[in-house]
């Protein structure tokens, strides 16, 4: 553990953080337990996770070396974050929003600053994997909590206790949590199970297959329906020899449909895609479905009508307004949110900010190339990303773009520090 530790085998949790003032090595423990506290705070409270995060930056500024820092921000990973910031910031200039709408544009994408930090941090601690361990019993948690408040409506803090099994945020953060866990666990259930670690292989497998079983019979978004697949089909072609992958997909789809017949929820879910599209089409109603598509055709006209630049940070919700004027039904809704990343991003950035976002997801996806539990976790958050941000734009939301900010800077961090460790040292000249 720690220089403090050692020296002080029975010194309590709460001296070594008190340490911290002398303590170099404290000082970094400090941060890692707050990023733990973080991560253990994101499946319940938002105001939480936002005062975390500032103290675990105050935390982290007197251990930072400049020159070390520095280098990490000129690699791409990191100078792209900033730069999708800096986008944002700079087209406050030529929006025709209010300052108001314009600055609070600017904020969803402040929390991207963090994720250069977090390289840096977790490239020099060893203790990364106590982040991924803590979000994973914290959803557990949550799961179980989930299952509680299905048989017992009353225990929800929901206003609205007819929403099913959902104790605190909403069905679709819940899901997102709960379906990155549960795919997530496949490769140290691979790994334990190569090692002959069963008892460590049937616990993982059954925190894995609660996750599912809660999405399956509580509650489900449509959404994670249709990326679970995705994550799935990944883990397969890097992990699976192709006989096994054959029968893994049998045996899956064998399954879906066994469960498609007794979840009356799942197939509720599931048939709320074709109802939505016939509320919308026939009915002329606002729906889900119906809505998104006809979110995603004005936003193309908006984006053609300044396909460079865009129309400025905070200009969406004006743009929808004025295209919304005269119209009755699904095509009167007025929204600031597209319902899509690269949409959300094109309307405000137009090519540049298309350039920028796609160059983000790319580089951090060449990250994690390699093997081991930290590419994997890396890999799966930004494929989760990428594949949702297609029916949301999940980099911008606060639930979903804290995942993605914490799963990509402390894997990435974790996989940098790795690379480091073992990249040979060049010999001094004779």
């Amino acid at each position: 553990m720690t220089d403090a530790i050692r020296r002080e085998p029975g010194a309590s949790w709460l001296s070594v953080i008190w340490s911290a003032r002398h303590d170099p090595a404290a000082r970094i423990l400090n941060i890692d337990l707050l990023t733990v506290l973080i991560v253990l705070l994101l499946p319940w409270s938002t105001s939480g996770v936002a005062i975390a995060a500032v103290l675990w930056l105050v935390a982290l500024i007197p251990t930072i070396e400049p020159r070390a820092l520095l280098r990490s921000l000129l690699r791409p990973i990191s100078a792209l974050p900033i730069a999708l910031f800096a986008l944002a910031l700079v087209g406050t200039l030529w929006s025709d929003a209010s300052w108001g709408a314009r600055l609070h544009a600017v904020s969803p994408t402040a929390k991207l600053l963090l994720l250069p930090l977090l390289f840096y941090h977790f490239e020099r601690s060893p203790r990364g994997l106590w982040v991924f361990i803590a979000f994973l019993a914290s959803c557990t948690l949550l799961m179980v909590v989930s299952w509680a408040v299905t048989f017992e409506p009353d225990l929800t803090l929901k206003d609205d206790a007819t929403m099913r099994g959902i104790f605190v945020k909403n069905y679709i953060a819940q899901s997102h949590e709960f379906a990155l866990c549960a795919v997530a666990l496949a490769y140290p259930i691979m790994m334990a199970v190569r090692a002959g670690r069963t008892r460590l292989a049937a616990l993982l497998a059954v925190i894995a297959f609660s996750l599912l079983a809660n999405m399956v019979f509580v509650v489900v978004s449509r959404t994670a329906l249709v990326t679970i697949p995705v994550m799935l089909a990944v883990f397969a072609l890097l992990h699976l020899k192709w006989r096994t992958t054959i029968f893994a997909a049998s045996a899956a789809i064998l399954l879906a449909g066994m469960v498609w017949n007794v979840s009356p929820d799942l197939r509720a879910t599931g048939n709320k895609f074709l109802a939505d599209w016939q509320q919308t089409t026939v009915q002329s109603n606002p729906s889900g479905v119906g809505s998104r598509l006809e979110f995603w055709q004005k936003s193309l006209r908006f984006i053609a009508e300044a396909p460079v630049i865009g129309h400025g940070t905070g200009s969406t919700r004006g743009l929808f307004e004025k295209a919304a004027a005269g119209q009755v039904g699904f095509r009167a809704e007025v929204v600031a949110n597209p319902h899509n990343q690269t949409l959300a991003v094109a309307i405000q950035w137009g090519v540049f900010g298309i350039v920028v976002l796609l160059a983000l997801w790319w580089k951090h996806l060449t990250l994690f190339r390699g093997e081991g539990l930290a590419a994997w976790i890396g890999l799966l958050v930004v494929v989760q990303n990428i594949f949702t941000s297609l029916f949301n734009s999940h980099l911008f939301d606060f639930h979903e773009g804290w995942i993605y900010v914490l799963g990509v800077g402390v894997a990435g961090g974790m996989v940098l520090g790795a690379k480091r460790d073992t990249e040979p040292v060049a010999s001094l000249p004779s």
